[in-house]
Protein backbone atom coordinates (compact mmCIF):
# COMPACT_ATOMS: atom_id res chain seq x y z
CA UNK A 1 0.00 0.00 0.00
CA UNK A 2 0.89 3.61 -0.41
CA UNK A 3 1.48 4.89 3.06
CA UNK A 4 2.13 8.46 4.56
CA UNK A 5 3.40 8.38 7.91
CA UNK A 6 4.07 11.52 9.99
CA UNK A 7 5.45 11.15 13.62
CA UNK A 8 8.66 9.55 14.30
CA UNK A 9 9.08 9.20 18.18
CA UNK A 10 9.97 5.66 19.52
CA UNK A 11 6.44 4.32 19.13
CA UNK A 12 6.33 5.83 15.49
CA UNK A 13 9.94 4.85 14.24
CA UNK A 14 9.17 1.27 15.28
CA UNK A 15 5.99 0.89 13.47
CA UNK A 16 7.09 3.08 10.15
CA UNK A 17 10.09 0.45 10.19
CA UNK A 18 7.43 -2.46 10.08
CA UNK A 19 5.41 -1.11 7.74
CA UNK A 20 8.80 -0.83 5.26
CA UNK A 21 9.98 -4.10 6.23
CA UNK A 22 6.64 -5.71 5.05
CA UNK A 23 7.25 -3.82 1.34
CA UNK A 24 4.73 -1.10 1.34
CA UNK A 25 5.24 2.09 -0.09
CA UNK A 26 6.21 4.91 3.08
CA UNK A 27 6.92 8.68 2.67
CA UNK A 28 7.70 10.39 6.25
CA UNK A 29 7.42 13.44 7.83
CA UNK A 30 8.22 14.93 10.89
CA UNK A 31 8.39 18.01 12.32
CA UNK A 32 12.46 16.98 13.23
CA UNK A 33 13.16 16.58 10.04
CA UNK A 34 16.36 14.47 11.01
CA UNK A 35 14.31 11.72 12.41
CA UNK A 36 12.62 11.56 9.04
CA UNK A 37 15.95 10.97 7.34
CA UNK A 38 17.09 8.42 9.31
CA UNK A 39 14.42 6.45 7.28
CA UNK A 40 16.87 6.16 4.55
CA UNK A 41 13.96 3.21 2.26
CA UNK A 42 11.35 5.80 2.53
CA UNK A 43 10.98 8.89 0.62
CA UNK A 44 11.08 12.23 2.97
CA UNK A 45 8.13 14.67 2.41
CA UNK A 46 8.65 18.17 2.27
CA UNK A 47 5.79 18.99 3.67
CA UNK A 48 2.45 17.01 5.23
CA UNK A 49 0.73 17.95 1.62
CA UNK A 50 3.40 16.08 0.12
CA UNK A 51 2.98 12.93 2.66
CA UNK A 52 -0.65 12.89 1.82
CA UNK A 53 -0.42 12.97 -2.20
CA UNK A 54 -1.37 9.98 -3.57
CA UNK A 55 -1.14 8.00 -0.30
CA UNK A 56 -4.15 4.94 0.51
CA UNK A 57 -3.66 5.69 4.00
CA UNK A 58 -1.95 8.38 6.11
CA UNK A 59 -0.86 7.59 9.47
CA UNK A 60 -0.29 10.04 12.87
CA UNK A 61 1.93 8.95 15.75
CA UNK A 62 1.91 11.85 17.72
CA UNK A 63 2.59 12.51 21.27
CA UNK A 64 -0.30 14.76 22.36
CA UNK A 65 -3.87 16.45 21.73
CA UNK A 66 -1.80 19.63 20.51
CA UNK A 67 0.59 18.59 18.13
CA UNK A 68 -2.45 15.92 16.74
CA UNK A 69 -4.65 19.09 16.12
CA UNK A 70 -1.46 20.89 14.39
CA UNK A 71 -0.98 18.59 12.13
CA UNK A 72 -4.56 18.37 11.11
CA UNK A 73 -5.86 21.58 11.25
CA UNK A 74 -3.92 24.33 10.46
CA UNK A 75 -3.71 25.43 6.80
CA UNK A 76 -1.86 23.00 4.57
CA UNK A 77 -2.76 20.25 7.33
CA UNK A 78 -4.28 16.88 6.67
CA UNK A 79 -8.11 18.25 6.42
CA UNK A 80 -6.77 20.47 3.58
CA UNK A 81 -4.15 18.07 1.99
CA UNK A 82 -5.83 14.63 2.55
CA UNK A 83 -7.84 13.73 -0.68
CA UNK A 84 -8.75 10.37 -0.78
CA UNK A 85 -6.46 8.95 1.66
CA UNK A 86 -7.77 7.87 5.18
CA UNK A 87 -6.14 9.12 7.96
CA UNK A 88 -5.85 6.91 10.86
CA UNK A 89 -4.56 8.13 14.14
CA UNK A 90 -2.62 5.17 16.47
CA UNK A 91 -1.35 7.69 19.15
CA UNK A 92 -3.24 7.78 22.58
CA UNK A 93 -5.57 11.07 22.47
CA UNK A 94 -8.48 12.40 24.60
CA UNK A 95 -11.65 11.18 23.33
CA UNK A 96 -12.68 14.90 23.08
CA UNK A 97 -10.23 15.92 20.64
CA UNK A 98 -10.49 12.28 18.98
CA UNK A 99 -14.57 13.31 18.18
CA UNK A 100 -13.08 16.98 16.93
CA UNK A 101 -10.71 15.69 14.46
CA UNK A 102 -13.69 12.91 13.17
CA UNK A 103 -16.11 16.15 13.13
CA UNK A 104 -13.50 17.85 11.26
CA UNK A 105 -12.77 15.08 8.60
CA UNK A 106 -16.39 14.34 8.24
CA UNK A 107 -17.10 18.28 7.11
CA UNK A 108 -14.67 18.00 4.55
CA UNK A 109 -15.88 14.55 3.30
CA UNK A 110 -12.86 12.78 4.55
CA UNK A 111 -12.48 8.62 6.46
CA UNK A 112 -10.88 8.91 9.36
CA UNK A 113 -9.98 6.07 12.16
CA UNK A 114 -8.70 5.76 14.89
CA UNK A 115 -6.45 3.05 15.79
CA UNK A 116 -5.04 3.66 18.98
CA UNK A 117 -2.05 0.64 19.64
CA UNK A 118 -0.99 -1.58 23.09
CA UNK A 119 2.50 -2.17 23.57
CA UNK A 120 5.59 -0.84 23.87
CA UNK A 121 8.30 0.29 21.30
CA UNK A 122 9.92 -3.15 21.20
CA UNK A 123 7.08 -4.86 20.58
CA UNK A 124 5.82 -2.75 18.04
CA UNK A 125 9.43 -3.13 16.52
CA UNK A 126 8.52 -6.75 16.71
CA UNK A 127 4.95 -6.84 14.72
CA UNK A 128 3.10 -7.63 17.93
CA UNK A 129 1.06 -4.76 18.76
CA UNK A 130 -2.55 -4.86 20.05
CA UNK A 131 -4.61 -2.86 17.69
CA UNK A 132 -8.50 -0.96 18.30
CA UNK A 133 -9.47 0.40 15.32
CA UNK A 134 -12.62 2.27 15.21
CA UNK A 135 -14.11 3.84 12.29
CA UNK A 136 -16.65 3.49 9.12
CA UNK A 137 -16.02 -0.15 8.29
CA UNK A 138 -14.71 0.44 5.18
CA UNK A 139 -12.09 3.02 6.12
CA UNK A 140 -11.10 0.30 8.94
CA UNK A 141 -10.88 -2.36 6.13
CA UNK A 142 -8.78 -0.67 3.52
CA UNK A 143 -6.42 -0.40 6.88
CA UNK A 144 -6.52 -3.67 7.27
CA UNK A 145 -3.31 -4.63 5.84
CA UNK A 146 -1.30 -2.05 7.60
CA UNK A 147 -2.43 -3.86 10.67
CA UNK A 148 -1.18 -6.96 9.75
CA UNK A 149 2.30 -6.19 9.31
CA UNK A 150 2.53 -4.12 12.97
CA UNK A 151 -0.05 -6.30 14.73
CA UNK A 152 -0.56 -9.61 16.63
CA UNK A 153 -4.36 -9.18 17.00
CA UNK A 154 -6.80 -6.52 16.00
CA UNK A 155 -9.62 -5.53 18.82
CA UNK A 156 -12.33 -3.70 16.94
CA UNK A 157 -14.14 -1.88 18.46
CA UNK A 158 -16.97 -0.16 16.64
CA UNK A 159 -18.07 2.58 13.96
CA UNK A 160 -17.23 6.00 16.60
CA UNK A 161 -13.35 6.68 16.45
CA UNK A 162 -14.03 8.17 20.35
CA UNK A 163 -14.73 4.12 21.19
CA UNK A 164 -11.48 3.25 20.63
CA UNK A 165 -9.85 6.33 21.96
CA UNK A 166 -12.06 5.10 25.36
CA UNK A 167 -10.78 1.82 25.39
CA UNK A 168 -6.98 2.79 25.20
CA UNK A 169 -7.64 5.38 27.94
CA UNK A 170 -9.29 2.32 30.12
CA UNK A 171 -6.24 0.07 29.24
CA UNK A 172 -3.85 2.81 30.23
CA UNK A 173 -5.98 3.81 33.17
CA UNK A 174 -5.39 0.21 34.64
CA UNK A 175 -1.89 -0.78 33.67
CA UNK A 176 -0.83 2.49 35.32
CA UNK A 177 -2.51 1.24 38.70
CA UNK A 178 -1.39 -1.85 38.37
CA UNK A 179 2.62 -0.47 38.45
CA UNK A 180 1.21 1.70 41.21
CA UNK A 181 -0.08 -1.14 43.46
CA UNK A 182 3.25 -3.55 42.09
CA UNK A 183 5.79 -0.93 43.43
CA UNK A 184 3.37 -0.77 47.13
CA UNK A 185 4.01 -4.22 47.29
CA UNK A 186 7.81 -4.81 46.08
CA UNK A 187 8.09 -2.23 48.95
CA UNK A 188 6.25 -4.16 51.56
CA UNK A 189 8.38 -7.07 50.81
CA UNK A 190 11.30 -5.61 50.74
CA UNK A 191 10.70 -4.30 54.16
CA UNK A 192 10.37 -7.66 55.80
CA UNK A 193 13.99 -8.58 53.74
CA UNK A 194 12.24 -10.68 50.99
CA UNK A 195 14.27 -10.41 47.90
CA UNK A 196 12.47 -8.71 45.24
CA UNK A 197 13.19 -11.40 42.31
CA UNK A 198 11.82 -13.48 44.59
CA UNK A 199 8.38 -11.73 44.63
CA UNK A 200 8.43 -11.18 41.18
CA UNK A 201 8.56 -15.20 40.96
CA UNK A 202 5.85 -15.30 43.34
CA UNK A 203 3.53 -13.19 40.95
CA UNK A 204 4.31 -14.36 37.45
CA UNK A 205 4.40 -17.86 38.17
CA UNK A 206 1.78 -17.71 40.71
CA UNK A 207 -0.51 -14.94 41.46
CA UNK A 208 -0.21 -12.81 37.65
CA UNK A 209 0.88 -14.80 34.86
CA UNK A 210 0.68 -12.14 32.49
CA UNK A 211 2.84 -9.98 30.62
CA UNK A 212 2.23 -6.82 32.37
CA UNK A 213 3.35 -8.12 35.79
CA UNK A 214 6.21 -9.66 34.06
CA UNK A 215 7.22 -6.81 32.27
CA UNK A 216 6.64 -4.07 34.57
CA UNK A 217 8.14 -6.47 37.62
CA UNK A 218 11.19 -6.78 36.00
CA UNK A 219 11.61 -3.03 35.50
CA UNK A 220 10.88 -2.78 38.90
CA UNK A 221 13.61 -5.56 40.40
CA UNK A 222 16.10 -4.32 37.98
CA UNK A 223 15.30 -0.15 38.41
CA UNK A 224 16.03 -0.76 34.76
CA UNK A 225 13.97 2.59 33.85
CA UNK A 226 16.37 3.92 31.64
CA UNK A 227 15.81 3.92 28.29
CA UNK A 228 12.21 4.43 28.69
CA UNK A 229 9.59 2.18 26.66
CA UNK A 230 7.01 5.18 27.62
CA UNK A 231 7.86 8.01 30.00
CA UNK A 232 6.60 9.46 32.62
CA UNK A 233 5.56 12.83 31.48
CA UNK A 234 4.02 10.55 28.92
CA UNK A 235 1.73 8.69 31.47
CA UNK A 236 0.69 11.93 33.43
CA UNK A 237 -0.51 13.02 29.89
CA UNK A 238 -2.44 9.88 29.17
CA UNK A 239 -4.31 10.10 32.97
CA UNK A 240 -5.67 13.75 32.41
CA UNK A 241 -6.84 12.12 29.46
CA UNK A 242 -7.90 9.77 31.36
CA UNK A 243 -9.81 11.25 34.13
CA UNK A 244 -11.14 13.83 31.90
CA UNK A 245 -13.05 11.35 30.13
CA UNK A 246 -14.15 9.96 33.60
CA UNK A 247 -15.51 13.14 33.98
CA UNK A 248 -17.36 13.68 30.94
CA UNK A 249 -18.98 10.46 31.84
CA UNK A 250 -19.10 11.00 35.38
CA UNK A 251 -17.78 7.26 36.49
CA UNK A 252 -15.60 8.00 39.41
CA UNK A 253 -11.90 6.81 39.30
CA UNK A 254 -10.46 7.07 42.99
CA UNK A 255 -7.33 5.37 42.12
CA UNK A 256 -6.12 6.90 39.36
CA UNK A 257 -5.58 10.21 41.62
CA UNK A 258 -3.52 8.09 43.86
CA UNK A 259 -1.50 7.13 40.66
CA UNK A 260 -1.28 10.63 39.27
CA UNK A 261 -0.09 11.81 42.28
CA UNK A 262 2.71 8.89 42.20
CA UNK A 263 3.44 10.74 38.25
CA UNK A 264 3.68 13.87 40.03
CA UNK A 265 6.02 13.15 42.42
CA UNK A 266 8.46 11.31 39.80
CA UNK A 267 8.37 13.98 37.78
CA UNK A 268 9.00 17.05 40.81
CA UNK A 269 12.25 14.64 41.44
CA UNK A 270 13.54 15.05 37.84
CA UNK A 271 12.39 11.40 36.50
CA UNK A 272 9.75 12.33 33.91
CA UNK A 273 12.17 11.23 31.49
CA UNK A 274 12.34 7.48 32.55
CA UNK A 275 10.37 4.75 32.33
CA UNK A 276 6.49 5.20 33.78
CA UNK A 277 7.57 2.11 36.06
CA UNK A 278 9.71 4.32 37.90
CA UNK A 279 7.19 5.38 39.95
CA UNK A 280 7.79 1.97 42.37
CA UNK A 281 10.92 4.01 43.27
CA UNK A 282 8.62 6.96 43.84
CA UNK A 283 6.94 4.27 46.74
CA UNK A 284 10.14 2.89 47.59
CA UNK A 285 11.53 6.15 48.60
CA UNK A 286 8.44 7.02 50.38
CA UNK A 287 8.99 3.95 52.59
CA UNK A 288 12.46 4.66 53.35
CA UNK A 289 13.86 1.89 51.15
CA UNK A 290 15.93 4.53 48.91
Amino acid sequence: MKVGFIGLGRMGSAIAGRLLGAGHDLVVWNRTRAKAEAFAAARVAGSIAEACAGRDVVITMLADDEALAEVVLATGGLRDSLDAAVHMTMGTHGVAAVKAIADAHAGAGQSFVAAPVLGRPEVAAEGRLGIVPAGAPDAVARCAPLFEAIGRRTFPAGERPEAATAAKLANNFLLGCAIEAMGEAFSLVRKYGVEPQLFQDILVDGLFAAPAYQVYGRLIVEEAYDPPGFTTLLALKDIDLVLDAAELARVPLPSGNVYRDRLLSAIAHGRGELDWAVIAHEQAQASGLE
